[in-house]
């Protein structure tokens, strides 16, 4: 589905233009073309590849989602592959989107994602100066507006983690927040892997790509590296304390069953004495002289008792019960 596509010459927005007509606009070198995708079908591309010039294999990439981040170099242009995340609703959503970028346009493919880039049109519109030096301050905006929304969730995941250490640390469900750990792991290694590629694409757009990139708005891409390495670092930063978590939180799961079974040693020690009394009384013995005294029966139970409440308070007092 075609969001828009829009003209510009010498930085300056024309209009919105048909797609039948790019190619008569691009053979002005003073002209501009920005198209915006969402989900297109394959006939939307096969009209783009015949207006645009674009190579075969790129345009089959660019059909479906779940390829790899990756910027590939075709004659004319370029393909570029970027992962994509948002927080919505307070809902983490990975995208994918497709840029074809040449001189004089880029072209913008998004695939599971809401995620616009209105914002980073504007802002280019608003800075016509730039805009007119080509493709190279459009593809930046895009690459900043993608990297931006990685902080939100970046909070996000270190609030959740926050929260998890709390109730690790509060004695709550320690097998729901094992859970809970290694689900949060598995997101930030997935966020990770969807920032990583960032590094590559925009250092090999600095130094091998000076046609899109010259060397005036190299200081722009640097700001996106900046930006892409405190989210790595960040995401780092995370996975190392969780990891510290699991195993503070094995530890305390160690510690629980440790005192569980201290406990049920203590109580098996105290309850082992008048085992021991009773049980005499269920012998054969010929002669137990305490049978004959008055008060044997009641100096047995009196003397075991005090056993019974000298161990409680050593085993109390050893933190054992």
């Amino acid at each position: 589905m075609y969001i828009r596509c829009a003209a510009y010459r010498n930085g300056q927005r024309i209009d919105d233009i048909g797609v039948e007509n790019i190619s008569e606009l691009l053979a002005d070198p003073e002209s501009f073309v920005w198209v915006g995708l969402a989900e297109p079908d394959p006939s939307e591309l096969l009209q783009l590849q015949a207006e645009f010039g674009l190579h075969e294999l790129a345009v089959e990439d660019a059909r479906s989602a779940h390829q790899r981040p990756k910027l590939e170099e075709y004659k004319g242009s370029l393909f570029v592959v970027l992962h994509t995340v948002e927080l919505r609703d307070g809902e983490v959503h990975f995208g994918e989107t497709h840029l074809f970028v040449g001189k004089q346009f880029l072209i913008s493919i998004r695939h599971q994602s809401s995620l616009g880039y209105g914002r980073a049109r504007t802002r280019c519109e608003s800075l016509p100066q730039l805009l007119a030096k080509g493709s190279g301050f459009p593809l930046y905006a895009v690459l900043d507006l993608i990297v931006d929304n990685f902080m939100p969730v970046v909070e996000h995941y270190q609030s959740l983690l926050e929260e998890l250490e709390e109730d690790i640390f509060e004695n709550r469900s320690h097998r729901d927040a094992m859970e809970r750990l290694y689900d949060l792991k598995r997101h930030l290694l997935r966020l990770r892997n969807a920032a990583m590629p960032l590094l590559d694409i925009c250092n090999a757009l600095m130094r091998l790509h000076p046609e899109i990139v010259p060397k005036d708005l190299r200081v722009y891409f640097r700001d996106v590296l900046d930006h892409v390495h405190r989210i790595i670092r960040a995401t780092d930063t995370m996975r190392e304390t969780l990891s510290d978590a699991m195993q503070a939180n094995l530890a305390l799961i160690t510690v629980r069953q440790n005192e569980v079974v201290k406990r049920l040693a203590g109580w098996g020690a105290i309850l082992a004495l008048p085992t021991m009394v009773f049980s005499m009384y269920g012998m054969n013995f010929k002669f137990m002289p305490e049978l004959e005294l008055r008060f044997g029966y009641p100096a047995v139970l009196a003397a075991t008792l005090i056993g019974c409440v000298w161990l409680y308070r050593r085993l109390k007092r050893a933190e054992w019960l």
